[in-house]
């Protein structure tokens, strides 16, 4: 049960196809009543993500839109203050699904790859939970886009470098935007260790990350990087009284 007036659910990132899309439309139908909730599509691409409203409301669904490039810090801010300004009790739901995934015959150096792929998928998402967490209602929902490339990518490793994933890690990325002071206080206090952010790209462009222990696949990296984001956020806010939910959902 959300209790914000009026409640409202945000898919905040790369909602104008695909999954994204998806997602937003999902929302829509299935949060009842409709006219509690005010689900936002957000986008990089402006135009993009106007015409993808529009394809929505075409079909009798009620959506807004916002711009978002989740990669720059301003983009994140104006839309934070946006949401703060015009929902004083907090963010219902937030799905962090942006992110980019190269082909396999791109020609782009596979260092640069990394990191714009660590960058973007891991790096700018948990920049996103740590600016918007604060922004969040009572008993709201976290979700952030998870993929089985993750999984993929933790059995591709070497065994050592899987066990370093899999037991404790904190994270050295804090950012947050005129937080609550309850909530604020919490980020102030965290210190991460951004493992995948600050040596994965580095050994990817010096062509010796399978030599170290990482896998293959610049995508799946990131996907590990932000599963354990999460699973270490979720940790840290269990026992926070504003009760969110904090986790990962696999849809591809």
């Amino acid at each position: 049960k959300w209790t914000s007036f009026p409640p409202f659910a945000l898919q905040a990132t790369g909602a104008n196809k695909g999954i994204g899309n998806g997602i937003v439309e999902l929302l829509v139908q299935g949060l009842k009543p409709a006219s509690h909730w005010h689900v936002y599509l957000t986008a990089r691409n402006e135009k993009l993500g106007v015409e993808a409203v529009k394809v929505l409301e075409d079909r009798g669904l009620s959506v807004k839109f916002h711009q978002l490039d989740i990669t720059d810090a301003d983009s994140r801010h104006k839309l934070a203050e946006f949401m703060k300004a015009n929902y004083p009790d907090g963010i219902d739901i937030l799905v962090n699904n942006a992110g980019i995934a190269y082909k396999t015959d791109s020609t782009t150096p596979f260092g640069e790859q990394a990191r714009v792929t660590i960058a973007t998928n891991y790096t700018a998402t948990v920049k996103m939970c740590t600016g918007f967490l604060p922004l969040m209602a009572k008993d709201s929902r976290l979700v952030n886009v998870a993929s089985m490339a993750a999984m993929m990518s933790l059995r591709a490793m070497s065994k050592e470098m899987a066990a370093k994933f899999k037991g404790r890690l904190t994270l050295v990325i804090v950012c947050y935007v005129h937080s609550k002071p309850s909530l604020c206080c919490k980020l102030n206090r965290r210190q991460w260790l951004c493992i995948v952010a600050l040596t994965t790209f580095r050994h990817a462009e010096a062509g010796d990350h399978k030599k170290v222990g990482f896998s293959n696949s610049t995508y799946g990296m990131s996907k590990v990087g932000l599963w354990r984001a999460t699973a270490i956020l979720a940790g840290q806010f269990k026992p926070d009284p504003h009760h969110i939910l904090i986790t990962s959902a696999c849809l591809c």
